[in-house]
């Protein structure tokens, strides 16, 4: 590893028409990005693939059209308005497998800009708060180069990188820019009170982000001996973890941890993690896989959605043709918590969207993609109760999703079924 002075040094290497990965999540690697961008001029058609970030992602804006093509493999909010399928663009794919077209060279990597904690006693850094994906590019790419920051944190698991896998290096001493907490409204306590009724005693959790799996899990405080392995968890889990729900004492893969791929939290998140034994990160195509999640007992997966159709196809990644953010884990965990002895795949929804438009629809949007298709469906939650469409037919599943549908909405949407799906 040579350690250079500073970030437009260690990007300087690069070249026109390269392939680059970069960390993502509260592991975004911001100084290299600015070094990368100081270095634009002299670049053209550089690719750049990543999970989402954080920051401004300056790299998209229309500045530097000329240098920089994105390939998102999960839109974050701060590219979401620059997607235009062209320049930017994004590649759909279960998360479980992203490794694999790494490693493959289905997707080339010339080189790796990553987030690390700095070095132990015997030359070992982290990948810190995101192994997911990362540790398959290092493995891959054929330069590293690290952002060395003390405020990383010493995760246990599949992240160490050893000094000599690091080709150049710069050092910084910068705060970490996580995850914040978010408001839950009286739907989304709601909600996240009616899913607790279907989480037992003893169930192994994966949940997503933002407010409604929030919620879920600040109903979760009385329930005992929970165990989590998700692909990703936050401040909520934390509070479990801190109150003795979650002790993972009867989990059957990695008993005794809390397993996820990436973390995404608050400074004390960072604090519990950092250098914790019984904080493993792990990489997502073992993570993700559904072999291995179904090994646990009653594995429950909480994930969100844009829209439900009558049927039970989940939109979970776009509005119409806008790509809002990406297949992710979600049929990974979804497929795992059904095959699971006792396991509940459980959709969380808020009846209607911010903007007062209903989530629970007779057909989905025009473009809109499918990621949870209607046969791997079991329960839908929203603020009005709980629809089980496991084992329903067609008519049956319409008629549980109308009874939890918003009660303004259930009269056009009986009428849109007869019309839509009942006619000869």
């Amino acid at each position: 590893m040579k350690i250079v002075s500073n970030a437009a040094e260690a990007l300087s290497i690069v070249y026109s028409n390269s392939n680059i990965f970069i960390h993502g999540g509260d592991s975004t690697p911001q100084a290299l990005i600015d070094g990368l961008l100081e270095n634009a001029h002299k670049l053209k058609d550089v690719t750049l693939t990543h999970l989402h970030t954080h920051g401004d992602a300056k790299y998209a804006n229309e500045e530097y059209c000329e240098n920089f093509k994105i390939i998102n493999l999960f839109v974050g909010g701060n590219v979401r308005k620059h997607i235009d399928y062209q320049r930017v663009d994004y590649l759909p794919c279960f998360l479980s497998e992203i490794p694999n077209l790494f490693r493959s060279g289905r997707i080339p990597l010339d080189f790796a800009l990553i987030h690390v904690s700095p070095p132990d006693q015997h030359g070992h850094c982290t990948l810190g708060t995101s192994v997911d994906v990362a540790k398959a590019a290092v493995s891959s790419a054929k330069i590293v180069i690290a952002q060395i920051n003390p405020n990383m944190p010493r995760v246990h698991g599949d992240g160490f990188i050893h000094v000599n896998d690091i080709d150049y290096a710069i050092e910084i001493d910068e705060k970490i820019v996580g995850h914040q907490e978010v408001c839950l409204s009286e739907e989304d306590l709601k909600i996240g009170q009616l899913t607790s009724t279907l989480i037992e005693d003893g169930s192994t959790l994966q949940m997503g982000i933002g407010s409604i799996p929030d919620a879920v899990l600040a109903s979760l405080t009385n329930h005992k001996n929970l165990g989590i392995h998700t692909e990703m968890w936050s401040n909520g889990a934390l509070e479990l973890i801190k109150s003795g729900a979650v002790n993972n004492s009867l989990k059957n893969v990695h008993r005794g941890k809390t397993v996820s791929a990436f973390i995404v939290g608050g400074q004390d998140v960072h604090d519990f993690i950092n250098d914790n034994p019984s904080v493993i990160q792990l990489e997502a195509d073992y993570v993700n896989n559904p072999s291995i999640i179904k090994r646990n007992p009653k594995v429950c997966a909480i994930n969100s959605a844009v829209e439900i159709d009558l049927t039970g196809q989940v939109c979970a990644d776009s509005i119409g043709h806008r790509i809002i953010s990406g297949v992710g884990g979600q049929m990974d965990f979804m497929r795992g918590a059904s095959l699971s002895e006792g396991g509940k795949p459980i959709i969380v929804i808020n009846s209607r969207s911010a903007k007062g438009f209903p989530k629970i629809v007779p057909t989905l949007r025009s473009g809109a993609g499918v990621v949870t298709t209607r046969s791997h469906m079991h329960y839908v939650v929203t603020e009005y109760g709980i629809a089980d469409l496991y084992g329903k037919s067609l008519n049956q599943r319409a008629q549980e999703l109308i009874r939890i549908a918003h009660p303004d909405d259930r009269e056009n949407l009986e009428k849109m079924w007869h019309e839509t799906h009942c006619r000869t």
